[in-house]
């Protein structure tokens, strides 16, 4: 008899968030120790079922086992050796400068993890895109709930499955499902989520966080554009943006190129070298390439199909254009200025179609770019100085690449995130650890330093005293703090036992005192001032200026 799969709904959510929570606030979670040893499990677990991580992939995507290597493998290895690496550092707090306002102190800024976090992936990358935020998250110090996603139905299930073999489940839980999952889970009140898709999603998202105040970071897409030189490396470029484009995930990932520009007189070239590239990396047939992953599913093909086949741009396509979809596969496919407002260049293409756009000169491709909503990434490619600058002054993006593709990705020291509809937060390398944790401003006063400036009963000498502080005064600023030195005289004689005399030895009340060492100041500062009108050449006026002159 089969199982019957327990239902999840707001209830069960309600539950698994009571759990968690009841986790954390044990303190369990924020100890390095706890940390280290879950990091340590991913790592092990990644070892030691990469075999099965492979076939989910395989499955899901048809994803060349090499390209699922180093895309998705090895990038989640890499991210969990760092956090091991370095948490250490990313936990210690960050000591930093304090003001005069506050004068004697110290300060720092401890990283704090959030609480209970919710983590929703999506299908291109399912393994890396689920565990990279995740690895974050455990390194911060949180609780998690991943809920990875249904169109990539093989790999969900294996993370659901491992993980809970390798995981510490009263802080780390898989929740699998698909929309009444997922509302279920947004429904409930989270210190943070972290989503991972597309920008509808992404905004029912951002809604359902706003009823509880709650944080998010929203890693999406965008048309990413790459500007093409003729200034440039042509075969080189042509198999970059070949890479970034079809051997990528076959044209699905978010930070893949979804448009090119270049001039009208390179665009010929370009296309040549584009077409031979194709043929040298997938054959002259390109449907029966081992080496490209399929489109994911029926829906995406018939999308993917629409944008080829509507009748503003059919008649653009110069390479390609073939279509199986018994095997859910699509030709590399090259269309050569299609209309701005055909639906291939309104939409995120997320596939292996790319539209050429051709400009008078390079600089004219900031003001296309610019005309759409800014993009998780841009590519441009040129050995010109100043087109480089150019480019990267006026065009708005997540993140760039010179001369490339992709590659930014790969940089753990780069935040990763987008900018406008693209996203908004940024993770990867430390800044996973940032994007999971509070930072929280620490400020460290003695008893000693107490300024009557401060406190009431106010007058003209105070507010003289303020401005001083403000505007940097260095004179009356000496005078405050000889105000403080005098009043924690007063209040160390007063734990002495030697309380209401108020008399020193010089027989001078602290008001007296004051005005004593004022006057002293008001003389040294006005016997420098009679040194520099003489010239500054007498005996002990500017030193510095005798050795010049010498």
């Amino acid at each position: 008899m089969e199982e019957t799969k327990q239902k999840f709904d707001v209830d069960s959510a309600a539950i698994l968030v009571k759990d968690l929570r009841r986790t954390f606030n044990s303190g369990k979670t924020k100890s390095y120790d706890w940390r280290i040893s879950q990091l340590e499990s991913i790592s092990k677990m990644i070892e030691e079922k990469e075999r099965d991580i492979f076939k989910a992939l395989k499955e899901d995507l048809a994803k060349p086992e090499f390209e699922a290597f180093a895309a998705e493998i090895s990038m989640t290895k890499s991210s969990c050796k760092l956090a091991l690496q370095e948490l250490k550092q990313w936990m210690m707090p960050k000591k930093v400068e304090t003001s005069m306002t506050t004068y004697p102190s110290s300060a720092e800024i401890v990283s704090e993890p959030l609480g209970v976090v919710l983590v929703i992936s999506t299908w291109n990358y399912p393994f890396l895109l689920s565990l990279d935020p995740v690895i974050g998250a455990i390194a911060a110090g949180n609780a998690v709930v991943l809920k990875p996603s249904e169109i990539a139905p093989a790999t969900s299930s294996l993370l659901a499955k491992l993980l809970g073999q390798y995981a510490d489940k009263s802080a780390i839980r898989v929740v699998e499902g698909a929309v009444p999952e997922t509302s279920a889970l947004l429904e409930q009140k989270w210190d943070k989520i972290f989503f991972t898709g597309g920008a509808r999603v992404g905004r029912i998202v951002m809604a359902a966080a706003a009823k509880h105040l709650t944080p998010v970071t929203l890693e999406l897409g965008g048309k990413c554009p790459a500007v093409v030189d003729p200034n440039v490396d042509l075969e080189v470029a042509a198999r970059r943006i070949v890479a970034g484009k079809w051997v990528a995930n076959n044209g699905q990932a978010c930070i893949g190129v979804d448009y090119v520009i270049t001039t009208k007189e390179f665009a010929p070239k370009l296309i040549d070298a584009l077409r031979s590239v194709l043929e040298e990396f997938f054959g002259k047939d390109p449907m029966k390439s081992k080496d490209r992953a399929r489109i994911i599913n029926s829906f995406h093909f018939k999308r993917l199909v629409n944008l080829m086949d509507d009748n503003k741009v059919f008649d653009k396509i110069v390479v390609g254009g073939g279509r199986d979809e018994s095997k859910l596969q699509i030709a590399p496919t090259i269309l050569l200025d299609v209309p701005e407002d055909s639906s291939i260049m309104q939409e995120e293409i997320f596939g292996p179609l790319l539209p050429i756009m051709t400009v008078e000169k390079v600089e004219d491709s900031f003001d296309m770019i610019n005309a759409k909503p800014k993009a998780l990434a841009a590519y441009l490619f040129s050995d010109d100085e100043q087109i480089k600058t150019k480019f990267v002054q006026n065009v708005s993006a997540g993140g760039m690449v010179i001369n490339d593709t992709i590659l930014h990705v790969t940089v753990s020291t780069l935040p990763f995130g987008g900018v406008g509809e693209s996203g908004m937060g940024s993770y990867h390398g430390e800044y996973s650890f940032d994007c999971f944790s509070h930072k929280k401003s620490v400020l460290y006063r003695s008893f000693a330093g107490e300024s009557p400036t401060r406190y009431p009963p106010y007058t003209p000498q105070k507010q003289k005293q303020l401005k001083a502080f403000m505007s940097g005064d260095i004179f009356n600023i000496v005078l405050a703090l000889l105000g403080w030195v005098e009043k924690d005289r007063e209040r160390a004689q007063a734990r002495s036992g030697n309380k209401g005399k108020n008399v020193k030895d010089d027989g001078l009340t602290p008001e007296q005192r004051r005005e004593r060492d004022a006057k002293a100041l008001q003389e040294k500062a006005a016997k420098k001032a009679a040194q520099a009108a003489s010239g500054g050449n007498n005996a002990g006026g500017g030193g510095k200026d005798s050795k010049n002159k010498k």
